[in-house]
Formats: structure tokens, sequence, C-alpha cells
């Protein structure tokens, strides 16, 4: 089982995006069979093994083994993956795009979608991924807001400059810096 299953395919979506087969989905986090999930379900097996059926051909769940039960097999299924990550493109954007201002939410929402992409594409089982999150928050006066930007900016086009050679592991750097919002529970 992977950690995390990135989405791009419609099709991937729409087989996802059913609240039966979430459930259904969350019940094969072990391997488990259709007739298994249908009593902890409360449903039939013959309903959940459509639901089934579909996150097979999605690429959501596997069939990782069959056995025999009264002379009919069985299948035995496990989700694809511990998480599923549904890509942004699969939304797309409303309305028309305006150019690439880097002041822009729009322009951190394109960001945050690379970065998403990236790391749902990066191989999990290499024996070393050197890589580092941080998070923080910064206070800043409204008179020195533009003062703070023009600073984060500068510290990080030097070090773009310094460490941006030919030479060596190429590492991608984003920065996002938004206002932040009202606590979500």
């Amino acid at each position: 089982m992977r950690d995390v299953l990135y989405l791009e395919e419609i099709e991937q979506a729409e087989a996802l995006l059913k609240p039966q087969r979430v459930e259904v989905l969350r019940q094969l986090a072990e391997p488990r069979t259709c007739t298994e999930v249908a009593q902890q379900l409360g449903q039939t097996p013959q309903r959940v093994y459509y639901h089934v059926k579909r996150l097979v051909d999605a690429g959501l769940v596997d069939l990782v083994s069959e056995r025999k039960v009264r002379g009919i097999l069985e299948g035995i299924y496990q989700a694809a993956a511990r998480s599923y990550w549904l890509s942004p493109r699969l939304v797309g954007r409303i309305g028309l795009r305006k150019a690439r201002d880097e002041l822009s939410l729009g322009y951190l929402l394109d960001l945050m979608e690379e970065v998403q992409a990236d790391i749902a594409a990066l191989d999990r089982t290499a024996p070393e991924l050197p890589s580092i999150g941080l998070s923080g928050e910064i206070h800043v006066l409204a008179e020195h807001r533009q003062e703070f930007l023009n600073d984060l900016h500068t510290m990080l086009q030097d070090l773009f400059t310094r460490y941006g050679g030919a030479e060596g592991d190429a590492f991608k750097l984003a920065v996002a810096c938004y206002p932040k919002g009202e606590a979500h529970d």
C-alpha cells in the first residue's frame, strides 16, 4: 500500500467522489472481502462489489489475493493508498486567468498545486529524501508590510543566486506568504 496516491485523472475523481465509495475505501484500509465490508456497512455483498469494482478500475483499490469459498473464488481487496490527493487541475479555475503576478492569490494557488504534484511524484522508497518543511507566523504592522515582503524577496533571491549553479543536487524551493484567515475547526 502506498502512502499517498495523487489523482490526476477525471475517472479516478469520479470513482472516488461518491460518499458510499469513500466508506468502502475506508473499510479497505486492511485487506477484506466484499462480504466483510458489506457486513460492516450493513449493505449487500453485491452492492459493495459494484463499488469495489469501480474503485479497482480507477486504480484506487487492489485485488491482493483470492480464496475459494464453497467452490467460488472470492477476492480480497485493499486500498491502493493510505491517503489520496486530488489534483486541483481536475477542478480548474473559473473565469479568465490574470497574468502570473507573484503577489496574487492565483499565483499562490498555482504554486501550491505545483508543489503538491512535485511531492506526489517523489519516490518515497528512496533511502534518503533530503527535505525540510517549515511553518510559522509573523506579525507585521500595515506600514511595514511592503518592507517585509521586499526583505523576504531579497533574502530568497540571495539564496537563489548563491546556490543557483548547475552543479550538485537540484532542490526546489517554494515559499508561500499569505494573510492568516480565521481558524478552522
